[in-house]
């Protein structure tokens, strides 16, 4: 089976970076929840080289000003975990203590407090949307 990370996904696509692509999750149960991939295929984290780490790390903090500016999050939860997806990956996932209203749609972060995991995965929103959450934080990048 071919890797979801390694497909190009033109329609999550937020910013092509030299070593890291930055992609917006399909599930949008945590507005603007983001997933940065390596462009290399490789599984674990203390595999990467030092470039790609400093890369890593200046990204992460962009994201996470971007999102800030987008949608204004309460905290963030980082992952990387590779149980299903064995292709280094991390997830940006913005919490909200409060409803947060987007494109006419609310997003209310029922786990805040908790850990993100459960959650809907069955939530989802219209192509439409996706394209304005993944331009909305592209704008900020």
């Amino acid at each position: 089976m071919e890797c979801f990370l390694c497909k190009k996904n033109e329609d999550l696509l937020v910013k092509q970076y030299e070593r890291w692509t930055l992609i917006v999750h399909p599930n949008q149960y945590y507005l603007g929840r983001c997933i940065l991939k390596l462009n290399r295929h490789i599984v674990d984290l203390f595999d990467i080289t030092k470039d790609e780490q400093e890369e890593l790390f200046s990204i992460m903090k962009d994201v996470k000003n971007a999102l800030s500016a987008s949608f204004r999050p309460d905290l963030f939860n980082y992952a990387s975990l590779g149980n299903k997806t064995e292709h280094l990956h991390m997830h940006v996932i913005p919490r909200y203590k409060d409803k947060r209203t987007f494109d006419e749609i609310s997003f209310i972060d029922e786990r805040w407090g908790n850990n993100y995991k459960p959650y809907n995965k069955d939530f989802s929103v219209a192509s439409s949307t996706l394209e304005k959450i993944r331009k909305e934080i592209s704008n900020h990048l």
